[in-house]
């Protein structure tokens, strides 16, 4: 798969947005055991410590160097302003039980008001936003992270194409790496297209339309296909998606469905191509619009 010169990330990533503590231990632990390298995480999630703790027995029980595994947290919009930068990534970092991270992401494009709130309201229930930052300040905040060595490489999270062209052009910097939704219903093409001419790393979350009924895992082509190559729809949604040059980011919560996530393999051209012709078109995950992820309930 395409990545960035200085980007070595496994194309296959567990995803770490689990709301409880105990299975976001046992899941992680799991996905280690099944031969999961890369991890990704966020300061939103409230759960990097969790993750730092089951990272660091999993990689102690299985003889697992450091180096063999990929970490990636985020920014929360809360943090934008360049002064508070450096302090969430260390932060981060110390909760995750790090002494580097591999990649960096801004988790999405869009300022909150600064502060301990992650989800500030007006008393009308509206998000505050902070006028007083652009995304290229936050990005030049980014740039000193680098710059110091305890971050490999940063990108950007839920942007669309215009935001990642106006970063990429003004960066000192540049993206290695775009998180996005992204499955058969949300191919984002003109997007992946763009990543791919300049040696971005694409990286599809949701990449099984996240559980939502009916949706993609449920689509007649996609059950078709599974039935006629002997695989899960999951795992022909994932080889669809690794096929066409993204990685890709699945949450599975038991050992048996981070096997079935792992167990990844091409499908046949025609089969491929089925996929791809698909007409639905779905966003599952409005975060793009505001900033507040659909997958986070309010006040979480």
């Amino acid at each position: 798969m395409p990545t960035n010169s200085s980007l070595h990330m496994p194309a296959l990533g567990f995803g770490t947005l689990i709301p409880d503590a105990a299975t976001t231990i046992s899941a992680t632990r799991d996905a280690l055991k099944a031969g999961f390298r890369h991890f990704d995480c966020a300061e939103r999630y409230r759960n990097e410590r969790e993750v730092g703790e089951a990272l660091q027995a999993g990689l102690a029980a299985e003889g697992i160097p450091r180096e063999d595994i990929f970490v990636t947290t985020k920014l929360w919009n809360t943090n934008h302003r360049p002064e508070r930068v450096e302090a969430a990534f260390e932060a981060s970092l110390n909760r995750l039980r790090l002494n580097y991270l591999d990649l960096y992401l801004i988790h999405t494009p869009y300022a909150f008001q600064p502060g301990e709130e992650q989800d500030p309201r007006d008393q009308h229930g509206n998000v505050i936003y902070d006028d007083g930052v652009t995304l290229i300040d936050t990005w030049k905040a980014m740039e000193r992270l680098v710059d110091g060595g305890k971050c490999r490489a940063i990108g950007l999270s839920d942007v669309g194409l215009t935001e990642l062209r106006t970063i990429y052009e003004a960066a000192r910097i540049k993206p290695a790496a775009v998180q996005v939704e992204s499955h058969p219903y949300l191919p984002e093409t003109e997007l992946l297209e763009f990543c791919k001419e300049k040696g971005i790393t694409f990286l599809a979350f949701a990449p099984l339309g996240h559980g939502i009924r009916p949706g993609p895992l449920e689509d007649p082509v996609v059950l078709a296909v599974a039935a006629r190559v002997g695989k899960t729809p999951a795992q022909v949604l994932l080889a669809w998606a690794v096929q066409r040059g993204t990685a890709i980011l699945t949450t599975p919560k038991s050992a048996a469905r981070a096997r079935e996530n792992f167990d990844v393999s091409p499908l046949p051209e025609d089969a491929f191509d089925e996929i791809s012709r698909i007409q639905t078109r779905q966003r599952l995950n409005e975060v793009v619009k505001t900033g507040v992820p659909g997958f986070i309930a309010k006040g979480s």
